[in-house]
């Protein structure tokens, strides 16, 4: 499974102009990923906020981080890096929600 995240090796055959685009087009994919998922992260913290929840959910951060370093060995990708990302996006989340109450 280590060329999932691979086009068929379609990337060898690139000029470095070509490969720059791609790296352009993944890079708004990103952003497109993430404010899809701050969107997502924000209703939660409604939702928390009318059911008088806590901001804070250790054991769903813990999954969280256990589906990245999956994620990370399916995709065969630096698994400490991924779970950095996602400590990084955990604590963003976690600031905005705060702020929002």
């Amino acid at each position: 499974m280590a060329d999932d995240h691979t086009d068929g090796g379609r990337e060898a055959g690139m000029n470095l102009d070509e490969l720059r685009e791609e790296i352009q087009e993944i890079d708004r994919d990103l952003v497109e990923l993430i404010a899809r998922r701050t969107y997502v992260a924000s209703t939660i913290a409604e939702v928390k906020a009318r059911e008088g929840l806590p901001t804070t959910d250790e054991g769903q951060e813990q999954r969280v981080m256990d589906r990245a370093g999956e994620n990370a060995e399916r995709f065969d990708v630096e698994s400490n890096l991924v779970k950095a990302i996602f400590r990084l996006l955990i604590e963003l989340n976690k600031v905005e929600q705060r702020h929002n109450r």
